[in-house]
């Protein structure tokens, strides 16, 4: 089974989808079947490098409201993120622009260490409150990855890699992808956002069972047919 998921390094949903993306596969029986592939994808592509605004200002800025109302809202994330055990700093977070980033994720996807660069990524972001921006920042976590740290030095001083990530948005609009955490099973189900985890195990389970389905067929049978097996061939009846 491959599960594709399209997510941002600044999105909380996308953290808290991610663990209960976790959860589900913990209890299915056909985990070790199952293939994760982190997709890119920017809330904010325009988002500045570095920014005196902090996120609930940003979020009070954005939707027209009270810094008030943006702690509150915040907070209420904040709640849903600590239910799946994670700890999440809004007042300390250091909003910025994810393209590198998401450069970088696709230079350890490279390497087979995708997987530990977007964990490490998440929580550089919401809970160590690092500027995941920063290049030297970017070069700490991906030594934290395990990948080398002279070779994620030249990527982020190039190009490299830029090419899959546009690729990976571009893939997004063209599915239909209007907001992230978005997960595509088998190209068959799609789950947008970070959805219960009894939506998980109940998709997971259901596309198992199609994708598995064993196939029954009646036989018709008559007296006058020779078959052969691999233990000889037997004559038809007279």
């Amino acid at each position: 089974m491959k599960i594709e998921v399209w997510s941002d390094f600044a999105c909380p949903f996308c953290y808290i989808g991610k663990r209960r993306l976790e959860e589900a596969l913990m209890n299915f029986p056909h985990k070790n079947e199952v293939d994760i592939l982190f997709k890119s994808f920017e809330l904010d592509p325009n988002a500045s490098l570095d920014t005196e605004l902090s996120i609930n200002e940003i979020l009070a800025k954005k939707y027209g409201m009270s810094i008030e109302k943006a702690k509150a809202m915040n907070a209420s994330v904040g709640q849903q993120a600590a239910a799946v055990g994670l700890t999440f700093e809004f007042d300390n977070m250091k909003p910025t622009n994810t393209f590198d980033a998401h450069r970088l994720a696709k230079l350890a996807e490279s390497k087979g260490k995708d997987k530990e660069m977007t964990e490490q990524l998440l929580k550089a972001y919401f809970t160590d409150s690092e500027h995941i921006g920063n290049h030297d920042t970017l070069l700490k976590i991906a030594e934290e990855a395990g990948l080398n740290r002279e070779e994620a030095k030249s990527v982020l001083e190039s190009e490299d890699f830029a090419e899959h990530v546009r690729a990976d948005e571009m893939e997004a609009r063209e599915i239909g992808v209007q907001g992230v955490p978005f997960f595509v099973i088998n190209r068959k189900y799609a789950i947008s956002g970070a959805q219960p985890v009894e939506v998980f195990n109940d998709t997971l389970q259901k596309v198992w069972e199609e994708e598995n389905k064993e196939i029954s067929l009646e036989q018709i049978k008559g007296n006058e047919a020779g078959v052969c097996t691999e233990d000889g061939c037997e004559l038809p009846e007279k």
